[in-house]
C-alpha cells in the first residue's frame, strides 16, 4: 500500500473539555460547516475524542443525523470487566459504537505513570474489544537531550506492538511532549524523520505490508497555519489535534487543509 492509499485522518482530542451539551453543539456545528463546504469524508477522515461522559450523546447525534464523523474514547482499562472502580472497559466503548480509542497518551504516561507494559496491555485490550487503538508515542525535552530524536518513541512503539499481529488495524500518533500545547511544534522535517523510523519499527515488529497501510499522525501544537507542512511529509497521514480541536472554526480548517495546500 502506498502513501496515496492511506486515507488521511484528522482527529480531535478534547481532553477534559466540553460537557455533553457542549459536545452535541460542537459536533452539530462541525458537521454543518464541513457539509456546507462539501467536505469529502472519504478523502479525509474526521474523528473526535470526547470525554467519557459525552460519548452517549455524541453517539445518539451521529446515528440520528447519520453524520460521517467517527469518534472514540480517550483511554480504556486493561481489564474487560470486574472490580475496577472508575475504569472504563473497551467493551463499553464498543457498545457506544466507538471506532477508536487513544492509548498511551503522554498525559497518561507521565501524569498517571503508565509504563510501556501498561500501554501494551491497553493496546491488546482495545483490539480484543474490536476498537482501533490510536497509539501515542513521543519524547520529553529531557529525553531529547539524552537520546537521538526517534529513540524514545521507537522504543515505546516496539513495546506497544508486543501482542499485535501482522495485518492488524491501528493508528500511531507521534506527539513530541515538548511540543504539546507549547505553540512551538516540531518542524515538518523533524516529524517526518521520526515518522519514517516509526514506520520501520512497524515493519520490523510486524511486516512490511502492515507498515505500509498503517497511518501515522503528528500531534503537538497543530494549527490551521502549519497543518499543510506536516501533510506534505510522505510518512505523515494526519494529525492528532489538541487545543485547536476545541475551536470549531480552527478544527474545520485543519480538516480542510487540502483546500489551502499548494503542492
Amino acid at each position: 500500500m502506498t502513501e496515496a492509499q492511506r486515507t488521511p485522518l484528522i482527529a480531535g482530542n478534547w481532553k477534559m473539555n466540553f460537557d455533553h451539551l457542549q459536545a452535541i453543539a460542537f459536533v452539530q456545528k462541525l458537521a454543518w460547516m464541513l457539509g456546507d463546504a462539501k467536505h469529502d469524508f472519504d478523502d479525509v477522515e474526521v474523528a473526535v475524542f470526547p470525554p467519557f461522559t459525552d460519548l452517549r450523546s455524541v453517539q445518539t447525534l451521529v446515528q440520528a443525523d447519520k453524520l460521517p464523523i467517527a469518534y472514540g474514547g480517550q483511554d480504556l482499562s486493561t481489564h474487560a470487566l470486574g472490580a475496577y472502580t472508575g475504569e472504563i472497559s473497551g467493551r463499553f466503548l464498543k457498545k457506544l459504537d466507538c471506532t477508536y480509542c487513544i492509548v498511551g497518551h503522554s498525559e497518561r504516561r507521565y501524569r498517571h505513570v503508565e509504563s510501556d507494559e501498561t500501554v501494551a496491555a491497553k493496546t491488546k485490550a482495545a483490539l480484543e474489544a474490536e476498537l482501533v487503538p490510536l497509539i501515542c508515542v513521543g519524547e520529553t525535552a529531557k529525553d531529547l537531550e539524552r537520546h537521538e530524536p526517534s529513540a524514545v518513541p521507537a522504543n515505546q512503539l516496539r513495546g506497544a506492538l508486543l501482542d499485535v499481529k501482522p495485518g492488524t488495524d491501528f493508528v500511531v500518533a507521534y506527539e513530541p511532549v515538548w511540543a504539546i500545547g507549547s505553540g512551538a511544534p516540531a518542524t515538518p522535517e523533524q516529524a517526518q524523520n521520526v515518522a519514517s523510523v516509526l514506520r520501520r519499527v512497524i515493519a520490523q515488529s510486524l511486516d512490511e505490508e502492515t507498515a505500509a497501510k498503517t497511518r501515522i499522525l503528528y500531534g503537538g501544537s497543530v494549527k490551521p497555519d502549519n497543518i499543510v507542512g506536516f501533510m506534505k511529509c510522505p510518512d505523515i497521514d494526519g494529525a492528532l489535534v489538541g487545543t485547536a480541536s476545541l475551536d470549531v472554526d480552527a478544527f474545520a480548517s485543519i480538516v480542510r487543509y487540502k483546500k489551502h495546500a499548494t503542492y
